[in-house]
This record gives C-alpha cells, structure tokens and sequence, in this order.
C-alpha cells in the first residue's frame, strides 16, 4: 500500500512539475506562436497607423509589423490603446507590443524591452500658417496655449524646454487630436512627431491652414518596438528586423510613407 501511495505521490508531483515549467511557459514568443496572434497597441497617428480614404488600415508600422507577423507565423491584431498606459497595457498582457512610432527613451528602457531603433524622427511645432511670423522660436511661444499627446515624447519636451514649460500645456488623447486643436485656435502651438508633420499638415492634406516651424527641431529621437521585460520575443522580432532589411523590404515600405529609416 505504501509503495502505491509513494508512487502516485510521485506521479503527482510530476505532473506539477510539468505544468509549472513548460517547454516554454516564460516564452513570450511560444506564448505568442501557441495562441496564433501578435496584439500589437496603437494609436491612430498617420503614417504609422490609420485608416485610409478607402477605409482600409494602413501605415508605415501597420505594414511593418504585417511583415514581421508572417515571419513569426502568426496574425497581428491590432488594438487602440491609451497611449499614457502603454506600458501598462504591455505588462499586463493586454496587448503584447507597443508599435506605433514609439521613441526609445531611457525611461521606458527601465520598464520594457525595445527592439533595434528603426526609424528617425524628431520633435517639431505646429502652427496655423496665419502665425508664421508670430511664432518663430521656442521663446516666442512661452504665454501661447500649447498641446501633445498625453505621455508622448512631445510632452516630455515641452515639460522641459525653459520656455516651453512656461506655457499653458493641455495633453490630449492622440497626436491627431492635436491637429484640431490648432486648426480650431483652441491651442495656438502642438508638439508633435516630425513624421506626423510631414505627412498630415500642410499643401494637399486635410489641415493644409497648418505647418511645422521647419528649422525648429526641439529634440532628435529614434522609434523602437516595446515588449515585455526580458522578453524572447523581442531578440526574435530583432532577428526579423534584419532580414526585413537586407531583402529591402523596409526600405519598400519606408519609400511608400515616406519614413526615414534609422541609421
């Protein structure tokens, strides 16, 4: 009797070791693979990602991470987030990436995984075309009504420009709500991604009453991919960026909207 109970003891035992350590249960990538989908967070910010005049789901990142997705074997997902709680969203499991023109900072060094840089971007002012000549510098701007995404790079840079921070600072949603915000003259100014400037103000676009002060770069950035601390789905995905490069599929998708990519 004994030796019964001692082996079914046993078998328990194993099977609990089995469970709790799976081939690959701190695997992001195997957890990713096993459930068939990469939950990609976004914000709507053309021309990472949006939706076209055809209504389709575009972007430089939305083709981008298109193309990764089908090297890793999976469907991506992609979900509207917060972009204030992305790392919040991240760790939690609710999305499992940050992929919207994301700027590598030491800060979210500290708390997520990012991937090698991939493209160039910059902080920039925009302004309605009216007010070319009132505002021509970062001084210039400091009793003005100034407004960025909530938790962006733009935020960080106006908190700590001299001037800038002397402003009135709204944070917003999404860095395309800052684009009303000026046209409408409730903000005189916004602080936004130099790739977001070039392609949605302006001649030929939807807010062609807008522009970005073009010698007025406030800070010089690179965009990375955010996954989970110590995650092996970020060396795999580093392994894809690679190859995305060398067979000069990146740089296919860079030229179509126009992104300048990382060095």
């Amino acid at each position: 009797m004994k030796r019964i109970l001692a082996l079914v003891l046993a078998l328990m035992m194993l099977v609990a070791v089995c469970a709790g350590c799976g081939a690959d249960s701190d695997s992001d990538l195997a957890y990713v693979q096993d459930k068939g989908e990469l939950v990609i967070g976004y914000t709507v910010y053309e021309p990472m990602n949006y939706t076209d005049k055809d209504g389709k789901f575009v972007g430089f990142d939305t083709e981008f991470a298109e193309a990764v997705c089908k090297e890793l074997g999976v469907a991506p997902k992609f979900q509207l987030i917060d972009w204030g709680m992305k790392v919040d969203e991240v760790q939690s499991k609710a999305i499992d990436c940050i992929w919207n023109g994301m700027t590598i900072t030491d800060e979210l060094k500290a708390s997520i995984d990012i991937s090698s840089p991939y493209a160039k971007n910059a902080q920039v002012i925009i302004i309605r075309a009216a007010d070319k000549d009132k505002y021509t510098t970062t001084e210039s701007l400091k009793a003005a009504k100034i407004v960025a995404e909530g938790g962006s790079a733009g935020e960080k840079v106006i908190k700590a420009d001299a001037n800038l921070k002397e402003a009135s600072f709204t944070p917003v949603t999404y860095q395309t709500d800052t684009l009303m915000e000026v046209k409408t003259g409730a903000s005189d100014a916004a602080v936004v991604d130099i790739t977001l400037a070039q392609n949605m103000v302006g001649e030929g676009t939807d807010y062609a009453d807008l522009i970005y002060i073009e010698t007025l770069e406030l800070s010089k950035e690179e965009y990375g991919i955010g996954f989970r601390k110590d995650s092996d789905l970020c060396t795999k995905v580093n392994e894809i960026i690679e190859k995305l490069i060398d067979n000069g599929t990146l740089a296919a998708i860079s030229a179509k909207y126009n992104v300048a990519l990382a060095d």
